[in-house]
């Protein structure tokens, strides 16, 4: 049974969510044959604020 987070910041669709999804869990089930079934995504949302790059946080770019 494979499970997978994808963690990424805020500010996607939910159709945007709901295509990440389908397209990981076809992915997933191809390369390691698992049953599309048996496979469950995580996403994690991640507030802009919390993360920062070049000592920029993303909600202030």
């Amino acid at each position: 049974m494979p499970y997978v987070t994808v963690k990424m910041l805020e500010g996607r669709t939910e159709e945007q969510k709901k295509a990440l999804v389908e397209k990981v869990t076809i992915a997933v089930s191809e390369t390691t044959g698992a049953s599309t079934e048996s496979v469950t995504v995580f996403i994690e949302e991640m507030s802009k604020n919390h993360y920062a790059q070049n000592g920029v946080r993303f909600s202030d770019k």
